[in-house]
């Protein structure tokens, strides 16, 4: 079984930034890849970013391409999305995701029905 903590959410005005973090236990960090998502009231669930811990490769949907950075601390088994220039729209709750199954393509790692197993959620509010 995998394990995930996270936190970092809060409330912030647009602009601003905020760093999410997601820590890991019950299997070697290295082996996984990792994906946040996001849902808003009254939304489906949306892919943000995904990473391939072993060798550092990313994705980024469009809508935050340039502004979110994910990166990996193996030696802390945690995975971190750095949120530059917020924007009221960027306001949802959002789940670090991982799985074991590191030959999934990054189309397949879009989707959440890639991902078994799931954090809490953490609360993030940009105010205009």
């Amino acid at each position: 079984q995998v394990q995930l903590v996270e936190s970092g959410g809060g409330l912030v005005q647009a602009g601003d930034s905020l760093r999410l973090s997601c820590t890991g236990s019950g299997r070697t960090f290295s082996s996984l890849v990792m994906g946040w998502f996001r849902q808003a009231p009254g939304k489906e669930r949306e892919f943000v970013s995904s990473i391939r811990v072993s060798g550092s490769r990313t994705d980024y949907s469009d809508s935050v391409k340039g502004r979110f950075t994910i990166s990996s601390d193996n030696t802390k088994n945690t995975v971190y999305l750095q949120m530059n220039s917020l924007k009221p729209e960027d306001t949802a709750v959002y789940y670090c995701a991982a799985d074991i199954r590191t030959w999934r393509s990054l189309g397949q790692l879009r989707t959440s029905d890639a991902y078994v197993f799931w954090g809490q959620g953490t609360q993030v509010t940009v105010s205009s």
